[in-house]
């Protein structure tokens, strides 16, 4: 029993004169840099709140003087938001609603080439081609050939011009939708009253994308027309189709000896238009619809940008309208942030002091947390390093998350 005993009171002694100081400068060295953190934290945000004005006309002035700074931060975060969107159309296919309306137009461009092969009339050809030479009665295969052409790429055109003008629209209302809910769309709503001219400067950006985007629509499909170089390869199915296709067409003079030749004509059109369509819809077409909307869209973007900078005297006027009543209700915010922070840092100081009596019992006064006293708040650092850009409510976000941890420590 004394040995249990003695053993028992020098362990006790170990643990309480030994191992309890070791932990406790174990601790204290894992929170050192922490507290240093949060304490630095805690005195910039009470700093900035002593820096800001307490009366309504000095928060007024100081608000003004903003207004350069703000109106400048609201153009740049609209180009920022604009090349965003343009980056995620180019150069990626996170663009889900876009990356499907471009797929729309290829599946459209398609189903209209089959239709248009499969539903292909000989008669009807003949009686166009013999309308643009009333006076012959002889239509030659050739020209039944020239007038298919000519309908084929015509009606393709026809949908990928509609097809193209879909495209901008619904791209240009989801753009326009994403930046009514961005917050520098409200905050240039409350500088000026309305949104500068973006609304409208979107919808006049969509209707010239529109008409540039249908030029090369047009252009695309008018080189169709033409028959690819391989069309008269020797030796590929397409030369032996023609041959084929003349051969039984020029039997006789008549309408019915064309229309015998209907279906190889049919599968004549289809090896010709086929890899043109594929070529427009897989390589050509999307680089064109890219570099429309980077033109029409990343230059303007930075000219409107330059005209809501100098909007500062419209900004006042508007702002002289509703600055007291904005400026009192920042003062109560200003007011009620430092009773919250001052309650946050008697919080910290009190357990701090706790955690420096215990390490100033056990004769670990080098390891001491740093407190906050009376005279660190109001003693002004002599450079305060505050990014305009940064808010008070974003400090405070900030030291939450702070205060969050040294709890969990």
């Amino acid at each position: 029993d004394s040995g249990v005993e003695e053993f028992r009171n020098a362990m006790t002694r170990y643990l309480m004169e030994e191992k309890r100081p070791q932990l406790f400068e174990v601790l204290a060295k894992d929170l050192q840099p922490f507290c240093i953190s949060l304490r630095e934290s805690y005195l910039k945000a009470w700093w900035d709140l002593e820096s800001q004005p307490r009366e309504v006309n000095a928060l007024k002035e100081y608000q003004l003087r903003q207004l350069n700074t703000e109106l400048k931060q609201i153009g740049d975060d609209f180009c920022k938001h604009i090349e965003k969107e343009l980056n995620l159309v180019v150069a990626s296919d996170e663009n889900l609603a876009f990356e499907k309306d471009f797929k729309k137009l290829q599946h459209r461009m398609i189903s209209r080439l089959d239709v248009l092969i499969k539903s292909f009339s000989v008669g009807e050809t003949h009686k166009r081609a013999q309308a643009s030479h009333k006076r012959n009665a002889v239509v030659p295969i050739m020209g039944i050939l020239a007038e298919a052409f000519y309908y084929l790429a015509n009606e393709l055109e026809a949908v990928l011009v509609e097809a193209s003008k879909e495209l901008m629209d619904n791209f240009f209302y989801q753009l326009y939708e994403r930046v009514r809910q961005a917050d520098y769309y409200s905050k240039l709503y409350r500088l000026l009253g309305n949104d500068n001219g973006v609304e409208q400067n979107l919808e006049r950006w969509c209707e010239r994308a529109k008409a540039a985007l249908v030029n090369e629509s047009k252009t695309e499909c008018d080189r169709y027309i033409r028959e690819r170089p391989e069309f008269y390869s020797e030796g590929t199915v397409s030369v032996f189709q023609l041959r084929q296709v003349l051969q039984e067409a020029c039997r006789g003079y008549d309408y019915e000896s064309m229309v015998k030749a209907e279906p190889a004509i049919r599968q004549l059109l289809k090896i010709d238009f086929e890899p043109k369509l594929k070529e427009t819809i897989l390589r050509t077409y999307r680089p064109t619809v890219n570099k429309t909307l980077i033109h029409h869209l990343l230059e303007p973007s930075h000219t409107l940008a330059n005209y809501i900078l100098q909007q500062h005297e419209k900004a006042c006027e508007h702002l002289a309208k509703t600055l007291d009543k904005e400026a009192s209700a920042q003062l109560e915010a200003n007011e009620k942030q430092k009773v919250e922070l001052k309650e946050k840092i008697e919080a910290y100081n009190q357990a701090v002091k706790g955690i420096n009596q215990c390490l100033e019992m056990m004769k670990l006064d080098r390891q001491t947390l740093p407190e906050i006293s009376e005279m660190d708040l109001f003693t002004l650092p002599v450079v305060i390093e505050v990014n305009p850009a940064d808010s008070l409510q974003q400090k405070f976000a900030d030291i939450s998350e702070s205060e969050n941890g040294f709890v969990s420590s």
